[in-house]
Order: structure tokens, then sequence, then C-alpha cells
């Protein structure tokens, strides 16, 4: 049995029945510089909030793990070094050695999952990395969609991936991916991509339900929402993509693997774009928790929750 230590406002919120939307905390420590990180996470917060629901910000903290924290801890992880980054294999092992630890997506879903929550907002999700068929580099985010019933709302995969086989993977895994309003399935920066969208739902309510009835049918994981990035704050796909590009040959140049790669991408991109990467990162992550804010109270407003 895992002790879980529930800030007082998601105390509440589970005790009344209202909705909550887990949300991660490697995009405090690991996704942007301080202070934009710490900006960045209040305002997601308070969107959630400003949308009827509650936020879980989810992280372990000397090996407890937390669902929501208080502003003092969020500033902390804000300007904490060094600081692990969870996903399945690792997450048992933080949690037994006492250490602390940022939940990546594969993690956060696992964690909301034990705190009975159905929804979960984050900026974009893993997948299969450009030259997979040789590294076999391919995040843990696609099995835990396939296994862990929790509904991630994103705008799409990271578009530093290799976007084509990401949803291939998925759709051999069997999970859904929704397209919010629109029928091609957003690049995380950019709208819209060349892939069209499996699924598409135009409103919060369908989303919640559609996530119940895969419940009474008895199958496994969750759905994957991408909802595309506010137009105003969009790199459309002709300008990024040769940047994206260009950041990829030089990672390969400088042998950097695993782990490391999403976040040397995402740092070259940013120098690359003169910060408008961020820009935009920060506003889909918070267009993203709205859209989930809207999805967890439709789903607490259904009988079968």
């Amino acid at each position: 049995m895992i002790d879980i230590h529930y800030s007082p406002e998601v105390e509440t919120a589970r005790a009344e029945g209202a909705p909550i939307v887990a949300l991660e905390s490697t995009i405090i420590t690991h996704g942007m510089p301080y202070p934009g990180n710490l900006e960045t996470a209040r305002a997601v917060e308070a969107d959630i909030r400003a949308e009827g629901a509650v936020p879980a910000t989810i992280a372990v903290l000397g090996g407890a793990l937390h669902v929501g924290l208080g502003d003092s801890a969020i500033e902390t992880l804000a300007q904490a070094r060094n600081v692990a980054k969870l996903s399945r294999a690792d997450f048992a092992a933080c949690l037994t050695t006492g250490g602390t630890g940022a939940t990546t997506v594969a993690a956060t879903m696992i964690a909301a999952r034990l705190a009975g929550i159905g929804v979960f907002a984050t900026g974009g999700i893993g997948g299969v990395h450009q030259g997979a068929e040789s590294s076999f580099d391919i995040s843990a985010d696609l099995q835990e969609l396939a296994q862990t019933r929790v509904t991630v709302v994103c705008a799409g995969a990271k578009a530093i991936l290799d976007l084509a086989k990401t949803w291939e993977v998925l759709e051999t895994l069997g999970v859904p991916v929704i397209a919010y309003g629109q029928d091609r399935i957003p690049a995380f920066w950019s709208r819209s991509s060349a892939h069209a969208a499996p699924l598409r739902m135009d409103d919060a309510a369908t989303i919640a339900r559609a996530a119940l009835t895969r419940a009474a049918l008895g199958l496994p994981g969750g759905q994957l929402v991408a909802n595309p990035i506010p137009q105003e704050a969009e790199i459309p796909a002709e300008e990024i993509l040769p940047v994206i590009a260009r950041a990829n040959a030089d990672a390969a140049a400088h042998g950097i693997q695993g782990k490391a790669v999403t976040p040397y991408l995402l740092q070259r991109i940013f120098e690359l774009t003169e910060g408008r990467s961020l820009e935009a990162n920060i506003a889909l992550v918070r267009n993203n928790a709205r859209l989930a804010a809207r999805i967890a109270r439709e789903m607490s407003a259904l009988p079968a929750n």
C-alpha cells in the first residue's frame, strides 16, 4: 500500500467528489528555467481553478508521493537541482530509497490512477524518437497510455519525435487518439500536421463519456486528447521543421542519447527560435490545462463517476 500525501485542497476535493486534474512535475524541474518554470506552474494551476476544477501537481519528495503541492513546495522544486526524472522503471526505486523526483507523463499517470484522478494535463507526450529503428528509443509514455486508465490532454506528441511512428505504435497498442475540434493531429508547436486524426471530438462532455464508456467495456488504458495550440501562439510547421532537423543533427553530432535527448533538443530549439518555442510551450500547456479541467468537470457530473 502506497502512502499518498494529499494537499489540503486535493483532500477536500476528493472528499466532495469535485473535479481534479493531475499535473506532472518534470515541466517544473526539467522543462524550463527558473523563474519561468515557477510562474508557469502557478499559472497552470490558476487556469484549472478558473475552470472549476482542482489542480494536483504530483512529485516524490523525500521518498513520499505527493498528490497536490503547496506553493512553497512548487517553489522549492522550481529551484532544485539534480532532481530525478521519474518514469515507470524508476518510480518505485525513488520511493523506496527516500529520493526526490519529478514525474514524467508515465509516472504521473500511475500516481493519478492510485489517487483516483481520471484526467491529466501535460504539454506533449513522449513517443518514438528519430532513428528508433536502430536506437530502439521509445518513450514509456506509449505503453503507459495502453495500460493505465487516465485521459491525457496534450498538444500532441513532442514535435522533435518521429510522429508517424508514434501514432502507429499507439494504434497498435489500442490507444484512442482524439483530435479536439479538428481533423488533423496537432504537432505540439503547430496546430496541424500531415497526420489525419483517427478520432475527432468537439466538446469536453463527449470526451468524458468516451472515457467512462471504455471503462464500462473493461478496456485497459487511457485515451489521448490532442488539443491544438492557440492560433496566436503557434509556430507553423514550415517554420519549425527545419529548426527541429538542425537540432536533431546537433544532438547526433554531440552524441546525446537516452533521457538527455529531449531536454537537449528543447534547449537547442529554444536557442534557434530565440525563445519563441518556450513562449509557445507555455501557451499550449495552459490551453491543455483549461480543456482538461472542463473534461474533469464533465466526468465528475456523470452518474458512473
